[in-house]
């Protein structure tokens, strides 16, 4: 009997033997989120070294939740969200280079991009960067590439794939191999490639510069959705389906030919769209279902039988889906491999899940943390597009610094910088109580001046800088609203006595005209709003009326 055929008996030998996953206590979640009942398979769930994203429910148009990653604890109702979409978010991802720019693909057939500033959103967020216009019908997914900078793809209903040049807003290719609906992507490790599964049931490899389809097969037997990753630069690819029995199954595939799978094996016969997660530095695929409690990890291998089943992460709670934090973001301290947020299908909760290997040194284990992907592009968009490709540029776990660049990129350290609540600069609205108990508390100075000179109290001068609100806006004045108040003051002030410059022979005649002009101004203004509201009510009056002309004749001539 050969080694191969050997591979079952005894225990195989493998330093992620003992991986188990560490929930997060109540307060490390993210708590009172209205998650997206929407029955879409997508992962509903986005994670970066800076924000937590999530696609929220709404009674009209599309939202999606956008958080600090260090804001865990119960959420306030109205925390600010980004709400651009006319209809329900089906899929957001963040750019894997920039991690303040979210994607997001909705049912109103666009593709958007949004910039989250550092600290989180402060109001809901409407204005986008840039919007992509090229489906005709809802759009499913999206998937950024893996190393080539503002290149981004998306997959809709209209049975179409366009890849995106986000930098440009231009669609660099339009792909329509696909006869039914797509039901998941996925880039090889150098982004040359890109696997489909589609509702005809057949998995494809495709280049997506050209368009052209260099392999095909029929995947799973079974009518639900089938999702598909790459497993590496091995050359195979990792499918998860049903059988025609409504079984849940993996297969491994060659890439070069898909008309057999390279081995196929049975899971359960549970009815979840199963989600692999593949973890290219440790090589471990993650199986984790809709509505499942459970997430199954194989280690990958390069001999038969191609997969080693490991062990499984068990919980009460099921999952309406999974986002998962990029390597750089994993605590190396505590033997961190991979984390999982998981979104709960019964509560509002964001639940941090942490795959540990148990190891007893507190020091850095370089055999469980290799070179990793570091947020640096390998390549321009247009290099992509001219044919060029590259593997991603690598960073270290331990030192974050990059160990292998391009020539013309600097040596960066790429620790992703957490926003804890003290560094962040709150605005005005959070500061509202503090100040207007510090406004209660102090001492009201009376004013006695002739109503005539009352106007100069709100210019700073020398004899008005101990007044009661001015002390209080020198207390508060770190704050950013504080400063903008002061600056919008100081323009105010600019713009007037520019005005009085310009108007300087009315002036000397009588010292109170500047007032008077601003007090005519005023009204001046309140009398235009009144009459466009005036103008505006009756053009609806007179719309009314004709309405009901129009109703009366017609009843006229039917009789």
């Amino acid at each position: 009997m050969t080694n191969t055929q050997l591979w079952f008996r005894g225990v195989r030998s493998s330093k992620f033997r003992h991986v188990y996953g560490v929930p997060a206590k109540r307060e490390g979640c993210y708590d009172n989120i209205k998650i997206t009942k929407n029955a879409h398979d997508s992962h509903f769930c986005s994670i970066n070294p800076k924000f937590v994203a999530v696609v929220t429910e709404v009674a009209g148009g599309g939202t999606f939740l956008v958080l600090p990653i260090s804001s865990t604890g119960r959420l306030d109702f109205n925390s600010s969200r980004v709400t651009g979409h006319r209809g329900p978010v089906l899929d957001i991802k963040w750019n894997p280079f920039n991690d303040n720019i979210i994607a997001s693909c909705s049912d109103d057939c666009t593709v958007k991009l949004w910039h989250i500033p550092d600290g989180g959103l402060v109001t809901h967020l409407n204005e986008w960067l840039i919007d992509l216009h090229g489906h005709k019908r809802r759009v499913g997914h999206i998937e950024w590439h893996p190393t080539a900078e503002n290149i981004l793809v998306s997959a809709g209903f209209d049975h179409l794939m366009i890849v995106w040049d986000v930098g440009s807003g231009e669609a660099v290719n339009v792909i329509d191999c696909h006869p039914d609906v797509i039901f998941s992507m996925s880039f090889n490790r150098d982004g040359s490639l890109i696997a489909t599964t589609c509702k005809d049931k057949k998995l494809r490899v495709i280049e997506p510069r050209r368009g052209i389809v260099l392999s095909e097969g029929v995947c799973h037997a079974g009518t639900k959705a089938c999702k598909v990753v790459f497993l590496g630069n091995s050359g195979r690819l990792l499918s998860t389906g049903f059988s025609r029995y409504s079984d849940r199954q993996y297969a491994v595939w060659s890439q070069s030919d898909l008309s057999s799978p390279l081995c196929i094996e049975t899971i359960d016969s549970s009815s979840g769209v199963l989600f692999p997660y593949y973890d290219h530095d440790t090589r471990i695929v993650f199986l984790a279902g809709k509505g499942d409690g459970n997430i199954r990890y194989y280690e990958v291998a390069d001999q038969a039988p191609w997969l080693h089943y490991l062990n499984q992460f068990l919980s009460g709670s099921p999952q309406r889906g999974l986002g998962f934090m990029p390597k750089r973001g994993c605590d190396v301290a505590q033997c961190e491999i991979f984390r999982f947020y998981k979104l709960h299908a019964t509560k509002g909760i964001c639940e941090p899940i942490s795959m540990v290997v148990p190891r007893k040194s507190d020091q850095f284990q370089e055999d469980l943390y290799p070179d990793t992907a570091a947020p640096i592009p390998a390549l321009t968009a247009q290099e992509w597009i001219s044919g060029k490709n590259c593997h991603p540029v690598l960073m270290s776990m331990q030192t974050g610094e990059t160990v292998r660049q391009q020539p013309s990129i600097m040596v960066k350290k790429h620790k992703p910088k957490v926003y804890q609540p003290a560094e962040i600069s709150l605005p005005a609205a959070h500061n509202n109580n503090t100040k207007k108990f510090a406004f209660l508390s102090q001492e009201t100075v009376p004013d006695y001046r002739p109503v005539d000179v009352l106007s100069e109290k709100s210019q700073k001068t020398s004899s008005n800088q101990s007044t009661k609100f001015y002390q209080i806006q020198q207390m508060f004045g770190n704050n950013r609203a504080g400063q903008a108040n002061i600056l919008a003051n100081e323009d105010y002030l600019k713009s007037s006595n520019s005005f009085a410059d310009e108007h300087e022979e009315l002036l000397v005649d009588s010292p109170k005209t500047e007032y008077q002009l601003q007090r005519a101004y005023s009204r001046q203004c309140e009398e235009l709003k009144l009459l466009r509201k005036q103008l505006t009510n009756r053009d609806r009056r007179i719309r009314e009326l004709e309405e009901q002309v129009s109703k009366l004749q017609q009843r006229k001539h039917i009789k």
